[in-house]
């Protein structure tokens, strides 16, 4: 049987070193596999048992695989910066679209809507739980359903749907209309960010998913930047025609989101072998050779992406097996408290900004400097995980900035001065954003199309969720200090710090155990269990989880 290249290793294990391997391309398989396991990598079977591996028929990269075909790293690299022009710069846009009509509500509280609404902050923070809530109810539904039509099909439906609700809310009349539209923007939007996701591991191995995310969050953080030049002009439109800026604000960029969803739904191609189009040009935009390239490599890095095709829905015995994969519950756990601390910060710092005799203008101003702090620690803090190789105690240095902080908004007395509360602030939001490091790791350790399909949703329900219970915690009776908030805030800040270490410890017992089973078959063991195994995804044994 044909033996899958072992002439650049570097490319399909980027952080095994030839000398890790073997002292030449003759080495066995079984070798090479039990060199990238002690490196951390997280499917051993990653292009070396092509034999055991090959794709469905129906997966539409079929015709461009092959176990023997071979490239240089200089060739791929230019294929992933391809791919990062074409595809990476145009899922960010979307991503900003996304937070252009999610967070500008920031922008409105500065400009007195909740007074012009007759709203009191705990009605802001109903109508903010009624959205999380119905956001994290679609996050299923959605990914379900764009697992069946495909994300390139179903994101942009996502995206022209809630401009226009984005936009109707130009006419909100009270409570009521308030809710209402908190309700159906958060059932449109949820699952756009798993959506995205699920897209992206299609074009990317998981070494290159944390980078890329991180700039998908970058784009999410410079929308509140570019977002508040945008009300600094749009705002001043209050009192034409009789509206408030505010209502100027949802109309226009609702209507400039919508102008991006329809460009999307004839852009974005389902696959990487399947870009050509009457838009995109009938010879698409990669060549025989790019396209059997990038076929090979993802099958190499992680063979369970050739299991279905992306047209292929999950059946209900495929989605309780993903329910019921306790092995992910650790991350869901993490998801669903982790941002908590620094949440209430971010979604009050208008309203902050305000209470400290800042006027309008002023506020949305004073909110970039912690937007441009958020962007720079979320790309330092993503580089730094995969350079050292090390996932859940970066995800702690989250808590650890944030822990002191806190206790300085607990303690300060109430003479303390607006620019220093602004500052604390400021940093609290512009807090290390370990959220893509998570969703990488989620899709990573996931192991399987399916598995991956379902576990990004259940983790974006869990920070979903933590973004209800934040938005609950600083109370009208309980303003402007905030201090009973505040102290339930440090409290759960420490809790977080025992569940990163224990994620921790738990994946690197699980691989421990794994590794000795391993280790102690011979050869032959290996590829019968290889051969002959019905364990799947993350089961495996030469599976190994990235911590």
């Amino acid at each position: 049987m044909p033996k899958s290249p072992l002439t650049a290793p570097e490319t399909v294990f980027p952080d095994v070193a030839k000398s890790d391997i073997a002292a030449s391309a003759s080495a066995s398989e079984s070798e090479v596999h039990s060199a990238a396991f002690k490196k951390g990598q997280t499917f051993a079977g990653s292009g070396l048992h092509s034999r055991f591996y090959k794709p469905l028929d129906k997966y539409e990269g079929n015709h461009r695989y092959d176990p023997d075909f071979d490239w240089e790293p200089e060739e791929e690299r230019k294929v992933v910066r391809k791919i990062d022009k074409r595809i990476c710069t145009w899922v960010c846009l979307m991503f900003f679209a996304l937070q252009l009509d999610r967070g500008n509500i920031s922008q409105a509280l500065s400009d007195n809507m909740l007074k012009d609404l007759k709203l009191t902050t705990n009605d802001y923070n109903y109508g903010q739980t009624i959205f999380f809530l119905s956001f994290m109810c679609a996050e299923v539904p959605s990914q379900l359903i764009s697992k069946k039509v495909g994300p390139d099909n179903w994101i942009p439906i996502q995206m022209i749907s809630w401009s226009l609700v984005a936009s109707m809310q130009a006419f909100l009349s009270g409570r009521n209309s308030f809710y209402a539209c908190r309700a159906l923007l958060g059932l449109i939007e949820g699952g756009f960010i798993p959506d995205n996701i699920l897209y992206l591991s299609y074009w990317y191995t998981g070494w290159e998913l944390p980078a890329r995310l991180s700039w998908f969050w970058v784009s999410y953080q410079s929308t509140q930047i570019i977002s508040a030049f945008f009300a600094y002009g749009i705002l001043r439109l209050r009192g034409y025609n009789g509206m408030e800026g505010w209502r100027w604000l949802f109309a226009l960029e609702g209507m400039l989101t919508g102008l991006i969803g329809i460009v999307s739904w004839v852009y974005l191609p389902p696959s990487p072998t399947q870009t050509a189009s009457r838009f995109r040009g009938k010879d698409g935009w990669f060549n025989e050779r790019e396209e059997k390239i990038m076929v090979n490599r993802i099958l190499r890095d992680d063979p369970s992406k050739g299991d279905m095709h992306n047209r292929q829905a999950l059946s209900f015995k495929m989605f309780w097996e993903c329910v019921i994969d306790y092995h992910m519950w650790p991350i869901y756990l993490i998801g669903l408290s982790w941002l908590i601390p620094s949440q209430p910060m971010s979604a009050y710092l208008t309203l902050n900004l305000r209470s400290l005799d800042f006027d309008t203008f002023q506020t949305n101003l004073l909110t970039i400097p912690a937007y441009v702090i958020f962007i720079l620690q979320l790309l330092f803090w993503t580089w730094l995980s995969e350079k050292v190789n090390e996932r859940f105690l970066i995800g702690l240095c989250s808590q650890i900035w944030a822990l002191p902080l806190l206790f300085a908004l607990e303690f300060l007395p109430k003479s303390t001065g607006p620019w220093a509360r602004w500052s604390i602030s400021t940093l609290l939001v512009g807090h290390p954003y370990v959220h893509a490091i998570l969703v990488a790791i989620t899709s990573r350790n996931a192991g399987a199309v399916r598995t991956r399909t379902v576990a990004s949703a259940f983790y974006n329900m869990c920070v979903q969720a933590s973004n209800i219970i934040s938005s609950n915690i600083y109370r009208e009776d309980d303003k402007p200090l905030y201090r009973r908030g505040n102290q339930i805030l440090i409290a759960i800040c420490a809790y977080n710090f025992f569940l990163f270490v224990g994620a921790k410890i738990y994946y690197k017992r699980v691989n421990a155990k794994r590794d000795q089973i391993w280790d102690a078959m011979g050869k032959d063991e290996r590829e019968r269990y290889l051969e002959t195994t019905t364990d799947k995804g993350n089961k495996r044994l030469d599976f190994r989880f990235a911590h």
